[in-house]
């Protein structure tokens, strides 16, 4: 995050490219801009650049949406009372606005469905309104809504200052296209609606219901197969419940898609969130593979100005199982490549990673501990990757160490190989873990390597 933005970023969105990795960037000062990130060649952290800025879009420009296709980005105004939605050309080297409708006021979200492919009607969330609209597309300075559904509730809930009300806070299609989904964190409800593709017309369904006080804020999917929806399950974070739910997902051929909800997690491992000088409050969530992010807003574990990111597994049934909390809120996953690192950890194991780069940017993702005097047994866990190109990396000691998938062999390139391996050893100490969850996460890591083989 660039310095000047730290106070008022609202959204941000990754377009790759052949040089470097483009980014658009709403602030709530009134603009929007492109920015470029570069890697290095000497594997630090790269370089981001401003490249140019645009206005169009309100006083407070929110949630950015991209369509890849046309090359359309649609950014949402979250001023109240009266505010825009607008659309811009992304293909030249700034935001040039094509379209602009007026709205209610308070988009804080909006997401393509409908039409021929999936991008012919816009949704938008309306938080203050409590409601949400709807736009025929393309955008124009005569586009008019195209159906308004307002909700109302009978009293406050649990958390009677943010709860006064119905407050729809996303809206997103499931993997069909054929439903729209809005988590709504006044009334704790996940609302669903039935869509007819070629008018763009929302037919309210049963809704599915949160935990009193639970919050729920934006949502995303995962199937343990993605050529087909039977596994389905749908994950929402919760605001003001600091927590992620669970809901196994029922699509009908016609009719209503049905929530059934499965788990709840706190988004921190004790269970709930530290002390804060400010309200922590869980905010985004992304899925990526058998992996599940989820970012905590205000959270000071990591410093007063950090926030947080915390990862689940996901298991081959759906369920979560939390892995760990890191540095970072806000996060749009890019096109990554993978690599599996066996590495020595601090935390007295050795540890399955698996880890992604957009460039040369590098972030990982706990895949599973295992103490390092098991890691032999582990690796034959991992057969499923047998001939998967082997990565050098460096242990928490600096050491180069790479992982061989042809053999499973981990070798360091000190002189005194032996010295590091045992000090690994000595580290994991008598600690031993479960290889039935393991062997879950290896199975998942595998899974996840297959859909992008079979991508390629």
């Amino acid at each position: 995050m660039l310095p000047s933005f730290a106070s008022a970023l609202a959204a941000v969105l990754f377009a790759p490219s052949v040089l470097g990795t483009h980014l658009f960037v709403s602030h709530y000062t009134g603009k929007i801009y492109t920015l470029t990130y570069e890697p290095s060649s000497s594997g630090d952290n790269g370089t981001l650049s401003i490249d140019s800025s645009a206005t169009g879009c309100g006083n407070m420009p929110s949630w950015l949406t991209l369509d890849r296709t046309s090359k359309t980005l649609y950014c949402f105004d979250e001023s109240s009372n009266s505010g825009v939605v607008s659309s811009f050309d992304v293909t030249g080297a700034a935001p040039k606005m094509t379209g602009q409708a007026k709205t209610s006021g308070a988009d804080v979200h909006g997401w393509l469905y409908g039409g021929s492919d999936g991008n012919g009607f816009l949704s938008m969330a309306e938080y203050g309104e409590s409601s949400i609209s709807t736009y025929k597309l393309p955008l124009t300075s005569s586009s008019k809504v195209l159906q308004k559904d307002s909700f109302t509730v009978s009293g406050p809930g649990p958390v009677p200052s943010r709860q006064d009300a119905p407050h729809p806070h996303s809206t997103i299609t499931d993997p069909t296209g054929q439903y729209l989904i809005v988590p709504d964190l006044g009334a704790d409800l996940i609302r669903i609606f039935s869509i007819n593709a070629s008018t763009g017309k929302l037919t309210t369904c049963t809704p599915a219901k949160a935990g009193a006080g639970d919050g729920p804020r934006h949502g995303t999917w995962w199937s343990p197969n993605d050529a087909s929806v039977d596994g389905l399950m749908l994950y929402t974070v919760n605001e003001l419940g600091n927590s992620v739910t669970g809901w196994k997902v029922s699509c009908p051929h016609s009719g209503c898609l049905s929530l059934t909800k499965t788990q709840t997690l706190s988004t921190y491992e004790s269970g709930a969130p530290p002390s804060s000088s400010l309200p922590v409050k869980a905010a985004e969530v992304h899925v990526r593979g058998n992996f599940l992010y989820a970012a905590n807003r205000n959270d000071q574990t990591f410093g007063s100005e950090q926030d947080s990111l915390v990862t689940y597994n996901i298991s081959s049934t759906g369920i979560l199982d939390f892995w760990t909390l890191s540095k970072r809120r806000t996060r749009t996953l890019g096109p990554p490549s993978h690599v599996i690192e066996v590495i020595g950890e601090p935390n007295r194991s050795a540890s399955i990673r698996n880890t992604q780069y957009t460039g040369n940017a590098k972030s990982s993702q706990k895949a599973g501990d295992v103490p390092a005097d098991d890691v032999q047994e582990l690796m034959s866990l991992v057969s499923t990757l047998r001939g998967f190109p082997s990565h050098p990396s460096k242990d928490v000691y600096g050491q180069d160490v790479k992982v061989d998938f042809n053999t499973f062999e981990i070798q360091w390139s000190n002189e005194d190989e032996d010295s590091s391996a045992d000090t690994v050893n000595e580290i994991a100490g008598e600690q031993k873990d479960d290889f039935k969850r393991i062997a879950d996460s290896i199975e998942a890591l595998a899974r996840t390597f297959a859909r992008k083989d079979a991508a390629v």
